[in-house]
């Protein structure tokens, strides 16, 4: 099933203006791909149109919230995650307004509260960016 718009909002818990996800779906028991139509009017927009990285970090662990309120069961409120850490952080290229961003995220080792995410982001063909980030779950 493809997620998009407020159906987002069942899987993570930011709010506008801070959503980074317009759509989702679940390839995989752990795997899924997101995508995000990056505005103008984005807050992680910069004054030459493009997407800051952080923005990109943020679409990649907003990418995992989804996936892991895909993931629950419960069908209650979207548990929260923070960031602990961001490795391997490779941005190629800064994505422009008007562009969409695919991305592929994955969980790997679980242990505890903590989850590590694998993401890669591209536009069309071309990788644009890639991350391991170690998140928290509350």
């Amino acid at each position: 099933m493809k997620y998009k718009g407020v159906e987002i909002e069942r899987l993570i818990p930011q709010r506008k203006p801070f959503v980074m996800v317009d759509e989702f779906e679940a390839t995989a028991e752990n795997a899924a791909q997101t995508a995000l139509y990056v505005r103008a009017d984005n807050l992680f927009v910069l004054p030459d149109g493009t997407l800051a990285e952080t923005g990109l970090i943020e679409h990649i662990a907003q990418s995992a919230a989804a996936l892991a309120g895909f993931q629950s069961a419960s069908g209650g409120e979207p548990r929260i995650g923070l960031i602990g850490e961001v490795k391997h952080f490779e941005c190629h290229r800064r994505a422009a307004a008007g562009e969409v961003v695919h991305t592929v995220i994955a969980f790997g080792l679980s242990f505890g509260s903590v989850t590590l995410v694998q993401g890669h982001c591209r536009i069309g063909e071309e990788e644009i960016a890639s991350a391991k980030l170690k998140i928290f779950m509350q």
